[in-house]
């Protein structure tokens, strides 16, 4: 298993609760964390499988930005 982390632009529960369904549906993700304190809203994703940019694609889908940390 492995660790990614992206800076984000989610800023709010419910912008968790729309990216929840997109990050959920990919396949390899263990878990994933925003720390919603961090300026740099920082998605903590572990993955026994799943790449920055299967990461990076589902968060776009659901209309925000994330960048690889």
């Amino acid at each position: 298993m492995s660790t990614l982390k992206f800076k984000t632009t989610i800023k709010c529960g419910a912008c968790l609760a729309t990216v929840t369904p997109h990050l959920n549906n990919v396949t390899g993700i263990e878990s994933w964390d925003v720390d919603l304190k961090s300026p740099e809203r920082t998605l903590t994703v572990e993955t026994a499988g799943a790449t920055g940019a299967d990461v990076v694609k589902a968060v776009t889908e659901a209309g925000f930005k994330a960048e690889a940390v």
